[in-house]
């Protein structure tokens, strides 16, 4: 399983965590251009290296052409995330991460998360570093995030309720379950949308897991501090052997009365919160209706969260809970040149260890439709390789 571990020994921000991919290894131009499908105008974006105490590290930056003065809410955000061409799990993935910003604003205002005004969160650049971090790890193939323990600056900073004591109430309220630590700088470490990426994407907070190194990339921060390097360090690699045994949550729900758009809209939140698979069965109801069973795979420190989500987004009055046991084989994205241009595949080893590619499903319709190519050829052409390689 392709594994990221973030030391977070400066802390965290949005632009930071971009950095650290890019740096890894994440194709810029494939990024802009992801980016670009949002109906978002007037920025540009940048990155260039820049050395933080020696440490040469990645710069991303998001360059504004002109003032904004929109302030934002929820659904506005919203709806910008939903008009891209991002795959699905993006889409729902970065829609979770504002909600997680929404919550937090709202219990330091007494707000619902609805009617709570982004401002320096719903700005351009904040989307695009959220939208952005979210569709980097899928086009990195990282299925698996863990985090250091989270060092947290003193002092104030200014925002658009006044100057606000660090660490800034939202953040707190984010960071409530993670493990954090006193960093001894008078500094803004950890900015909210870091901590939104990091409760979003993170499966753990504390030691670094067993893996295999395979990437190391250096974000760099916008300031230099004056006692370490204001970098945010990304480790990339295999954790998890073929054929490991894993727990997983199952979490079920039956529903008679769901719309088609509820359940698709359900499905995109629940995947944004975490969840591994998320399955619709149909299902024949009391009173004869018929009716759809809901299945959600997980980890099972999402349990929580999962729930929540079951409850907010369907009339369910109950979910039922069990755990079990799962084999998963060793897996990694690689990137092959296709009569189209680069493509990201599945590379899979079975058992015995031989590897096969599979086809990438987002992929190969980004593929299909910017080439104006079926999408049956561009899935013909990667089970038709077999130089997987070892």
């Amino acid at each position: 399983m392709k594994t990221a571990y973030f030391d977070c020994y400066a802390g965290v921000s949005g632009d930071m965590f971009i950095g650290a991919l890019l740096d890894a290894g994440l194709p810029f131009d494939v990024l802009r251009a992801a980016l670009e499908t949002m109906p978002l105008e007037g920025y540009r974006l940048e990155m260039r290296k820049e050395l933080r105490q020696g440490i040469q590290g990645t710069r991303f930056l998001v360059e504004m052409l002109h003032h904004e003065h929109t302030h934002r809410r929820l659904e506005d955000v919203r709806r910008i995330i939903r008009a891209s061409a991002l795959s699905e799990w993006s889409k729902g993935t970065a829609q979770a991460v504002f909600e997680i910003l929404a919550r937090a604003e709202g219990a330091v205002h007494g707000l619902p998360p609805e009617a709570v005004t982004f401002h320096e969160v719903g700005a351009v650049d904040s989307i695009v570093d959220i939208v952005g971090g979210v569709f980097g790890v899928e086009c990195m193939g990282i299925e698996e995030i863990h985090v250091s323990p989270l060092p947290l600056g003193r002092g104030f900073t200014p925002s658009a309720h006044g100057r606000l004591p660090l660490p800034a109430p939202a953040t707190l309220a984010i960071l409530e379950g993670l493990e954090v630590r006193d960093a001894s700088t008078e500094t803004e470490t950890v900015t909210p949308t870091g901590a939104a990426l990091v409760k979003a994407l993170a499966t753990s907070c504390g030691p670094m897991p067993a893996m295999r190194i395979q990437q190391v990339g250096y974000g760099a921060g916008s300031r230099d501090l004056p006692d370490r390097p204001n970098c945010l360090r990304v480790l990339i690699g295999e954790a998890a052997a073929a054929g490991e045994t894993q727990t997983v949550l199952i979490l079920e729900t039956n529903l008679d009365d769901a719309s088609p758009e509820s359940l698709g809209f359900m499905m995109e939140r629940l995947f944004g919160a975490g969840a591994l698979d998320v399955v619709f069965i149909p299902a024949q109801m009391k009173k004869n209706r018929p009716g759809t069973q809901v299945q959600v795979v997980a980890h099972p420190e999402r349990k929580d969260d999962l729930t929540r989500i079951l409850f907010e987004e369907s009339t369910t009055l109950g979910v039922r809970f069990r755990t079990c046991e799962r084999r998963v084989l060793d897996r990694d994205v690689v990137t092959l040149e296709s009569p189209w241009g680069p493509l990201r595949v599945k590379r899979v080893k079975d058992p015995g260890g031989r590897s096969r590619l599979v086809p990438e499903f987002e992929a190969c319709r980004a593929v299909a439709l910017s080439r104006k190519v079926p999408l049956r050829d561009v899935y013909a052409w990667v089970t038709a390789r077999q130089d997987a390689g070892p």
